[in-house]
């Protein structure tokens, strides 16, 4: 039951009096956070004292119980739990907007001094931020953790990191060292830091990124919250106008899925999951590597996107690796057959089906990670509820436990509403497999294509 804006520091400020706390986990996108006391008798203060009267942690009531863990896994092997490091490990949460060394320098030197920063996309977007001392890193950790840096996106969630010091070799978009200023290169071709604070281009304005996103203001109540002398009012991040202005590193619009089911997975099915977070351009299908596909996608924002909201997920059985590709674009060279008859190659870039094609299509997505709540919409008035079962069973998916439908104008064309499905998993597999599946209705001339995203709801 927290709030958005919620960071580690409030849940310090309200829950201390109950006793020392060892160590916090945020998890922002659930609401939630896993908090450890040093003494099991202080969780038990906290739970039975949430239980009896409020307790507001950012000025909203917050709900306890005890978790299922006896102690926080922290990425750092010390064996002291009170131990902290100061290099933090952040992960960057639904990026909407590029992560660079210019963005994080200045969301975190205004709390504690940065010397070195690395930025690397192996689990989605993560980064390393090594401060100049453990207290400024416990400082860091305590006013960021939680909090978007970006308005509605890009939220931080902060671990201590297992290496004590940072090797940076050169200062670019990726990595920087502030204490070796002259590892800078192509020194005439870089941005200026300052022009991080500058306007998003006009280009962006009207699309779905909307205007400049603040970076949120810390709650008042927080004991680290920054003066306006510290930190500028909006931190504000120039969308590039082309991938050449922003890459020159390893960056590309393509991604490299592996773990894909032999017989359930094809290039249309990997479309359907994809295309939630950017458009899709081809997939291929690697003959020399089985379970592997090739995904190019519109940018290279578009793969970050999908990297945070895909990798690791269970689809068919097996767990999806997604990660950034060597390949900057996908070839249709050896193209087969897969096992269920399909070709290995397929080419998107003029399917309708794309939802990113234009700055007004793309600005009514919601950029959701996968949940047990499917959102549908497209179908015709007709399609039942019994229906829909029915197409689930004819393809050999999971039917949903609850359906709601959405009231629509009388003079609406098509119906739309929501699926819970028993877990996330069930829900994935019935998106990847119906998602753009044809209905078509007695009389009709054209068929509705039933289009599927995930739900914000979770559950009905």
């Amino acid at each position: 039951g927290l709030c958005e804006s919620v960071v580690e520091a409030d849940l310090i400020d309200a829950l201390e009096k109950f006793g020392p706390i060892c160590y916090v986990m945020m998890m922002p996108f659930k609401r939630q956070a896993l908090v450890e006391f040093s003494a099991v008798d202080s969780a038990d203060r906290c739970v039975s004292c949430g239980a009896t009267e409020p307790v507001y942690i950012a000025g909203q009531q917050a709900h306890f119980n005890y978790s299922t863990s006896k102690r926080i896994t922290r990425p750092t092997s010390a064996d002291n739990p009170n131990m902290g490091n100061k290099v933090l490990l952040l992960s960057i949460q639904n990026p909407l907007y590029p992560i660079t060394t210019d963005v994080l320098y200045t969301v975190c030197n205004p709390i504690g001094s940065v010397l070195r920063i690395v930025i690397f996309k192996r689990n989605g977007i993560q980064a390393m931020v090594e401060f100049e001392s453990v207290q400024c890193a416990q400082k860091a950790k305590a006013a960021l953790n939680g909090a978007d840096i970006y308005a509605g996106c890009c939220t931080l969630k902060i671990e201590y990191a297992r290496p004590t010091r940072l090797n940076v070799i050169k200062n670019d978009n990726e990595s920087w060292d502030y204490t070796k200023p002259h590892l800078r290169r192509d020194r005439g071709k870089g941005r200026q830091r300052q022009a991080i604070l500058g306007e998003h281009p006009s280009s962006y304005s009207e699309n779905s990124y909307g205007q400049t996103c603040p970076l949120l203001p810390l709650p008042s109540n927080s004991r680290y919250k920054l003066s306006s002398v510290d930190v500028p009012d909006m931190v504000s991040y120039p969308l590039p106008q082309s991938s050449c202005s922003y890459s020159g590193h390893a960056s590309s619009s393509v991604a490299m899925v592996s773990g894909l089911h032999p017989s359930k997975m094809n290039c249309t099915r990997i479309f359907n999951l994809f295309c939630l977070y950017g458009n899709i351009e081809k997939v291929k299908f690697m003959k020399s590597v089985p379970g592997t596909a090739l995904v190019e996608m519109g940018d290279e924002y578009a793969v970050d996107r999908a990297i945070t909201h895909l990798n690791s997920i269970k689809v068919f059985g097996k767990r999806l690796n997604v990660c950034v590709s060597k390949q900057h674009a996908v070839i249709p060279s050896q193209v087969f057959e897969l096992e269920d008859g399909s070709s290995s190659y397929k080419d998107f870039a003029m399917t309708r089906n794309n939802r990113f094609s234009s700055a007004g299509q793309a600005s009514k997505n919601i950029i959701q990670p996968p949940s047990a709540v499917l959102h549908y919409y497209n179908v015709p008035p007709c399609v039942s509820q019994d229906h829909l079962l029915r197409l689930c069973t004819e393809h050999d998916v999971p039917g949903f436990i609850k359906f709601k439908m959405f009231d629509a104008k009388p003079s609406s064309k098509t119906i739309s509403g929501l699926l819970e499905f028993d877990n996330k998993t069930e829900a994935v597999e019935v998106l990847t497999v119906l998602n753009h599946y044809q209905i078509r209705i007695p009389n009709g001339s054209n068929p509705y294509t039933l289009k599927l995203c995930f739900s914000t709801s979770s559950h009905l």
